[in-house]
């Protein structure tokens, strides 16, 4: 008899089988990874595994014998090429095909393409999964030189390990500031500062001709400026993309991800997409979504969870993201698009303040560095709808958590 297939066995797909158990599905759930690990943490690729603080046991989201002991079929190293609706089943790269009563699809983002000359140099890197990871690890043992394209998370996260060990690194970023589409100016400004301290050099409102080689190995950057900066190493982080290829040929709605409903159905109500792929209504955001987070993606695979174990589950969860950069942790809490006031709590001079975002008096985001109490706070305030003013707001003297 045909159950649930999950393509994607990331922290999404692998929560949403998860919980289908837990919330009492006894049916035949079969879990597909891309790639051929089994399911495994990303946050830190880039942070403690890179640091040599976590291998890749440590990585690891579950025991190797929980999916035998949770009755899941986990297979790894196959990738779905097609869908056929009508007949409900999947066809695979290895030549077999599954049907399926409940479809969710989990495959998350890959890297959005840097399209300039010299990108398929040896030493030029992408971050996205645990074999990048591996392959930057040891380019970190003997690189020199670190070029690093793109001053998101990701660029930054790297950068603060690669200037740890030794390295000499530059960060080139085409927009004015650091996670500019992330943050608040102040803490952007923060970050850069902080950066720049920790000897990372960045070069902000430039762009990237190309990327240089001899015998086929980086040698260094190209500016739109006609400059080239030296690399042995470049790493590219200038983005993601969603999935999408695979949901588009099925004939389901697309955007910037799977369009889905607040029970994260898509347009078929027997197939469902979570995580970085789903496209979601958010009572937080002014439009529809795509989020790329652990909490989103363990939330809304939770939500799913309990759908096909036959209870409904609209998802509804404040958004929450984090970023360990050196010693400096940045925690947020919702989401800040169209804030209009931006209120500091907390001196940024002592490394431990917070941003409170708001648009029209009305509390939208907080960003918090190496202050979890506030972060915390901000988490329940925006869950319960809590009027918090701006005042209150700056006045460290105000209790967030006696606000109701």
């Amino acid at each position: 008899m045909a159950g649930v297939v999950i393509i994607g066995a990331g922290q999404a797909g692998l929560q949403a089988a998860a919980s289908a158990r837990d919330e009492g599905y006894d049916g035949e759930i079969i879990l597909i990874g891309e790639e051929p690990f089994a399911p495994y943490q990303r946050p830190p690729l880039s942070k403690a595994y890179l640091k040599g603080e976590m291998d890749e046991e440590g990585l690891a989201l579950r025991g190797a014998d929980f999916y035998a002991e949770a009755g899941m079929d986990l297979r790894t190293g196959v990738q779905a090429t097609a869908i056929d609706r009508a007949a409900k089943t999947i066809a695979f790269s290895d030549q077999t095909r599954l049907t399926y009563d409940k479809l969710v699809l989990a495959m998350g983002a890959q890297n959005r393409p840097l399209n300039v000359p010299g990108v398929d140099l040896s030493g030029v890197m992408f971050l996205r999964g645990l074999t990048d990871a591996q392959a930057i690890k040891a380019a970190c043992v003997s690189g020199r030189h670190a070029v690093v394209i793109g001053a998101g998370f990701i660029g930054l996260e790297f950068a603060a390990v690669a200037v740890s060990k030794g390295l000499d690194v530059t960060v080139i970023e085409v927009a004015p500031r650091v996670m500019g589409r992330a943050l608040s100016v102040p803490m952007s400004d923060f970050f850069a500062q902080r950066h720049q301290a920790m000897g990372v050099k960045l070069r902000l409102g430039e762009g990237v001709r190309a990327i240089a080689g001899a015998e086929g190995q980086v040698t260094g950057v190209v500016l739109n400026s006609g400059e080239t900066l030296p690399a042995d190493l470049v790493m590219i982080g200038v983005g993601v993309l969603p999935a999408i290829a695979l949901a588009q040929a099925a004939g389901l709605e697309t955007g910037d991800g799977v369009v889905v409903d607040a029970t994260l159905r898509t347009l078929d109500p027997d197939i469902f997409a979570i995580g970085d792929l789903s496209l979601h209504p958010n009572r937080f955001a002014p439009w529809p979504v795509r989020l790329e987070s652990v909490q989103n993606a363990i939330d809304q695979g939770r939500a799913v969870g309990a759908t096909l174990a036959g209870r409904d589950s609209a998802y509804d969860k404040v958004p929450w993201f984090w970023s360990d950069q050196g010693p400096y942790k940045l925690q947020m809490a919702g989401l800040n698009m169209q804030a209009d006031q931006a209120v500091l709590r907390g001196d940024p001079a002592s490394e431990s303040f917070s941003v409170f975002l708001f648009r029209q008096d009305s509390l939208i985001a907080v960003e918090s560095v190496n202050k979890p109490v506030d972060h915390m706070a901000a988490r329940r305030l925006l869950t319960l709808g809590v009027a918090l003013s701006p005042a209150q707001a700056a006045d460290e003297a105000f209790d967030l958590r006696r606000a109701t």
